[in-house]
């Protein structure tokens, strides 16, 4: 094999497929289903997961990578005690979810136990 004698032959020239947003949108629904495989979705439409992961992640399917926080929820405060509230406790924090259901978080939760449940419950 001779280095440098490429006599014959020609580059290999590479379009940069483009991909409309319905398309992305689509792709990335298919990618949601339960117990499909990303790498499969992308195989089937001929794209790097890797693509895939970053359409997931700019729709907000999944966390942007290496920030380290969870998405910002609405919030609403209000200023009036509890019934449930015992007289020990130092404070509380009520999340309310779109369906009605109520958690109500005392102040001596484990952080990362509440992360852990939110991150849950946004999968839902």
């Amino acid at each position: 094999m001779s280095v440098g004698n490429d006599v014959g032959f020609a580059p290999v020239v590479r379009k940069r497929r483009s991909w409309t947003r319905d398309e992305k949108r689509r792709i990335v629904e298919e990618s949601l289903v339960e117990g499909a495989s990303i790498a499969e979705v992308a195989r089937r439409h001929e794209l790097n997961a890797n693509l895939l992961f970053t359409w997931r992640r700019k729709m907000g399917v999944e966390p942007s990578e290496g920030n380290g926080r969870t998405p910002i929820l609405p919030v609403t405060l209000i200023a009036e005690a509890s019934e449930e509230a015992g007289p020990e406790s130092s404070g509380q924090m009520e999340i309310v979810l779109r369906g009605g259901e109520r958690i109500i978080v005392w102040s001596d939760v484990d952080p990362a136990a509440l992360s852990q449940v939110l991150k849950a419950l946004l999968r839902r």
